[in-house]
This record gives structure tokens, C-alpha cells and sequence, in this order.
């Protein structure tokens, strides 16, 4: 079980936000010291420990809203304090003030609408099918989602669900490291604002993104985050401003798999079929051993002429998910007479683009 405390918005921007939510950090650490920050204004922290002391979740909740209520902690913002099984379900309990059983995660989290997930384009698609709530998404197949959204729709689908408790872009990976830094009176590290830069002309482009933030809502505002995973597309998202400090990116080798640098420049969200054929004009596929049955010498992609390969490298396997249904893929560059490089995709016999290399 997860137990977090809400008390400081993440819309606002005002200077006096990061102090208060590091006093509130330290009311909640008397009697908790197990807390940890999730972003500004969401901590969290173990319940069972706190429960069995202090006599039961509720009593453990009646605790910390008693101490931040008597404290000054709270003057940026209201309190909510929830417990759940799950980060995800547990920032959406406190929203609530709800506690929520094991067994029930799925039933709690099914009323939200899709827009807690910070997808707005994954929202507004599905809202066109009458899909507008985590319940109705939860029910959705897992192949349909990640034919239209990748993996990141699959994602959504078991967090919708309770089969997996943590929302990427939740959690702010820097905000440990600016509180520490507040704390003990020492300059935070410069980092990198909404522009990429840190000059004043930047701050305040973040001031007024920050606004627009705080009278549209949170998913009025995004940016792009990198994460870990095989495909372009599975390592790059939209995510609210502020819902992420920085990347959530941390190896530093390559990732198992993962097809090697340079990344394509354009990664399609739907992908296009292509036609891949040997200079004799016959089709191309892999082979048992995930080879290919021939030297690519032709590519079409739809909607588009037919043009020569030059050069190719690859193909890549990937077999993800080999505790239920085995899913088999490969990728291959391939650059073509006009000086266009392509990423393409195999997967059950047919070949597909994923990106373009600009």
C-alpha cells in the first residue's frame, strides 16, 4: 500500500512552492520518516509500517492531515491525503482523500477520465470511440492499442487497469535533488528550461507556459521526455510540464535490443506499410532465424514511388512479452537512391516504416 500527501499545486509557478512543500516534507517525516518526494506538492511513502504502529491506514491518515492542518506547510495549497495500492492509484486517492483496498484498485481507478493519464491525443482519439474513462480503456485488447498508440497505449492500458501501479512521467526524478539543495542553502543545479536554455528570456517563456498551465490545465502545456526502450517510438513522449524535471532516461549503456545511433529524425505515430522486394523484384522476409531471405534492393512505401536501396543494416530482432503471447519483430535500415534513410519494421510477414531518417 502507498500513502501520498497532496498539498502544493504543480500549476501555479510561485517562488515561495518548492520551501513550503519541503516544510511539509518535513511535518509528514516526524511521524513517517520513510517519505520521499514524487514531484512538488506529491509525497509518498510505505503504509504498512505506519498502519500497524499508529493502529490502521485511517488512523494513519487522521495523523498527517492533523499535523499538516496544525502546521504552516499548507499555505501554498490544499491538503489531500489518500492511500492506494500503487503510485497512480494513490496520487488519485488523495485527489479524492479516498483509501482504497487491493482488491478494489480496478473499480477505484475506473470512473477517472483519460485525461489523468497526460495523454491528450490518446484521449481525444479514443474519446471519438467512446472510450473517455481508465475503465472503459482497461477493457480495450492490448494488440488494437499498440497497432495505434505503441507501446506507451499498452502502458496506459495495464496502469487504466491496476496491473501496474506506476504512470510514466509521474514522478519528477530531480526533485529530491532541488529540495536537498533549498534545504541546505546551496544554488540548485542550472538546468535546462521550457527553450533548452537558462537565460531570463527563457524563464520567462516557463513563467507564461506555467499560466497558460494554470488557467487550461495541465495537459494544456507539454514536452518531450526520453525513456527507455527498443524503438524511437517507444522512447519518446508528450508529458504536462512539470510532471518531469528532466528525462526519465538513466542507462548510460544501450538498451538491450535497441537498434543502434543515429535515432530517425521523424518516427511516425501510425505506422505505413512498405513493400520490400530483392533487385529481381522478389519480396524480401526473415527467415526462422530472423535473417533476410534475400539482399533488399527495391522499397515502396505507400502512397509513394518505388526506389532503389543503396545500402542496408540489420535486420535487428526483437522478441518482447515471452511470458504470454510471444511477439516477434525485426527492424532494418535501409538508405535509398534519393538519399533517404528509412527504419522499417517486420512483423507477422509484412514490413512496415516506423521512421525516416531527415
Amino acid at each position: 500500500m502507498v500513502l501520498v500527501a497532496s498539498g502544493i499545486t504543480t500549476e501555479g509557478g510561485r517562488a515561495d512552492e518548492p520551501r513550503a512543500f519541503a516544510e511539509m516534507l518535513e511535518v509528514i517525516v516526524r511521524r513517517c520518516p520513510f517519505v520521499r518526494p514524487v514531484r512538488l506538492g506529491v509525497a509518498v511513502l510505505p503504509a504498512r509500517a505506519p498502519s500497524r504502529f499508529f493502529g490502521g491506514e485511517e488512523a494513519v491518515v487522521d495523523l498527517l492531515r492533523r499535523d499538516l492542518e496544525d502546521s504552516d506547510a499548507l499555505a501554498a495549497g490544499p491538503l489531500g491525503v489518500g492511500v492506494a495500492d500503487g503510485l497512480f492509484a494513490a496520487w488519485l486517492a488523495a485527489r479524492r482523500s479516498a483509501i482504497v483496498q487491493p482488491s478494489g484498485t480496478a473499480a477505484f481507478l475506473a470512473s477517472f477520465s483519460l485525461s489523468v493519464l497526460g495523454r491528450p491525443e490518446m484521449a481525444q482519439v479514443l474519446a471519438r470511440l467512446g472510450v473517455t474513462t481508465l475503465g472503459r480503456l482497461a477493457r480495450l485488447p492490448e494488440d488494437r492499442l499498440i497497432e495505434r498508440f505503441g507501446e506507451d497505449g499498452v502502458h496506459c492500458r495495464q496502469v487504466a487497469a491496476g496491473e501496474e501501479g506506476e504512470l510514466r512521467g509521474l514522478r519528477d526524478p530531480g526533485i529530491e535533488a532541488r529540495l536537498r539543495a533549498l534545504l541546505e542553502g546551496e544554488p540548485p543545479i542550472a538546468q535546462p528550461t521550457f527553450f533548452g536554455g537558462t537565460s531570463l528570456s527563457a524563464e520567462r517563456a516557463l513563467g507564461s507556459a506555467r499560466r497558460v498551465q494554470s488557467w487550461a490545465g495541465a495537459d494544456a502545456v507539454l514536452v518531450a521526455r526520453l525513456f527507455e526502450g527498443h524503438d524511437p517510438g517507444d522512447r519518446a513522449a508528450l508529458v504536462p510540464l512539470g510532471a518531469s524535471g528532466e528525462a526519465v532516461l538513466t542507462a548510460t549503456a544501450p538498451w538491450p535490443g535497441g537498434i543502434p545511433a543515429p535515432s530517425p529524425m521523424t518516427v511516425l505515430a501510425n505506422r505505413l506499410p512498405v513493400v520490400l522486394r530483392d533487385p529481381a523484384g522478389d519480396p524480401v522476409g526473415l527467415t526462422s532465424s530472423d535473417l533476410l531471405t534475400a539482399v533488399p534492393g527495391l522499397v515502396q512505401v505507400e502512397g509513394d514511388r518505388t526506389h532503389e536501396v543503396t545500402a542496408w543494416a540489420g535486420p535487428w530482432p526483437l522478441a518482447t512479452r515471452w511470458w504470454s503471447a510471444r511477439r516477434r519483430r525485426a527492424r532494418l535500415q535501409v538508405l535509398t537512391t534519393a538519399g533517404v534513410g528509412l527504419l522499417l519494421g517486420a512483423e507477422a510477414g509484412s514490413w512496415w516504416l516506423l521512421g525516416r531518417y531527415d
